[in-house]
């Protein structure tokens, strides 16, 4: 399974530092950007690494297992590829190739609603604990002819993210013309021109287009027409009433992804949510919020084991996975982090991802004298000292 090493990969910052190389600005910026400042984007990553974790010696760890369980089902890691819009755009058959290599490390993945591959052409056998993400069109209609889609697929987990009523204001890409853009212009060409690999392979491929565009003419010809027009179709109005629609449309897990606080966590799982995503969509959207792991405990405590609580935002180590797991989580999203191995390898690059966190994770729980992933969440596995804000308060 992991039989890809590259020379010069150590680490996924140094992925990230390959697929910034490969990539158009236009594109690099997305996939690295944030909302407004951005700095909800970086307390993402500086608040995990704020958590010390703390050694036990003289334990036997002569077998340490990985192996968890969540969304109905035990996996080789407490991990799940999160969605990610567009992927197909980063690489040629990005989904596909991601969710392959999903299946090969033994974990779940979520397909986005703004994918350019479609939900029957990812996988020959769907794992029914692999998830599609919903966002709530304005027309119903529409809405539910894509949850009978994906349910055909072989889907049976269901998020919808809720954290997106409008598109937070994303500067880097107004900077740079994403946000204005229907046809790239004589700039963006010459920047593609210095990215030969990546367009290279753009020009083999079959041309971008959304999946869900696919029977919607008013969405335009061309993939950023589509993304823009698709965009403009989330619904603004989606209250909870209509999250109890869903529950009561779908007949599989329901997730809610986009939770931050204790009392929309509770008010999901009254709603019929299964599970909870504490994520901030990766500081993408409202910019100055909580980060996701100072969110966490207090979810956890709201909701006292009456749904599972999944964590996304900032994963880029091992230690971080242990970190959001000992504070109660039951697994972890991965996003940025294995679009970077996408993005520079490939397939190969999302299993060598998956890998290296493994082996991370791996280490990590032997040095701290655990042997598996329920010893982390015992008392005194993490030390939250150096998280507490100026008034004492996580």
């Amino acid at each position: 399974m992991w039989g890809y090493h590259p020379s010069g990969i150590a680490n996924i910052d140094d992925y990230r530092r390959a697929a910034g190389r490969r990539l158009p600005r236009l594109l690099s910026d997305y996939l690295d950007g944030g909302a407004s400042g951005e700095v909800t984007l970086a307390a993402n990553l500086s608040d995990l690494r704020r958590i010390n974790l703390r050694p036990a010696v003289l334990r036997d760890v002569s077998a340490v297992s990985l192996a968890g369980g969540f969304l109905g089902a035990c996996h080789a890691m407490p991990l799940m590829l999160g969605p990610v819009g567009s992927l197909g755009a980063f690489r040629a058959g990005g989904e596909a190739a991601a969710f392959r290599a999903a299946r090969a490390a033994g974990i779940p993945a979520c397909l986005s609603s703004f994918s350019v591959t479609a939900p029957e052409d990812l996988l020959d056998r769907m794992p029914p604990e692999n998830a599609f993400q919903l966002y709530v069109l304005k027309d119903r209609g529409r809405t539910e002819a894509l949850l009978d889609r994906v349910l055909r697929a072989g889907f049976g987990t269901l998020a919808v993210t809720v954290d997106t009523a409008v598109s937070g204001i994303r500067e880097r890409d107004i900077r740079n013309g994403l946000r204005r853009l229907s046809r790239p212009g004589p700039a963006i060409i010459t920047d593609f021109l210095r990215h030969p690999l990546w367009l290279a392979e753009r020009i083999r491929a079959r041309p971008l287009a959304m999946f869900l565009a696919d029977d919607w003419p008013e969405a335009g010809s061309t993939y950023l027409e589509q993304a823009g027009f698709l965009a403009g179709q989330i619904d603004p109005s989606l209250t909870w009433h209509d999250l109890e629609w869903l529950r009561r449309r779908w007949p599989g897990q329901l997730v809610v992804k986009g939770i931050l606080t204790a009392e929309d966590a509770r008010q999901s799982v009254d709603c019929g949510a299964q599970a909870l995503v504490v994520s901030n969509h990766g500081g993408r959207q409202l910019d100055g919020v909580s980060s996701t792991i100072r969110a966490l405990p207090g979810i956890v405590e709201a909701i006292a084991g009456r749904a599972e609580v999944l964590f996304d935002g900032g994963i880029r180590r091992g230690g971080d996975i242990a970190r959001a797991l000992a504070m109660g989580a039951s697994a972890c999203l991965l996003g940025r982090a294995y679009v970077y191995g996408l993005v520079a390898a490939g397939e190969a690059g999302v299993t060598d991802v998956l890998r290296l966190l493994a082996e991370e994770l791996r280490t990590t729980l032997a040095l701290m004298g655990v042997s598996g992933i329920s010893g982390l969440r015992a008392a005194g596995t993490v030390d939250l000292s150096r998280l507490q804000d100026d008034n004492g308060h996580g």
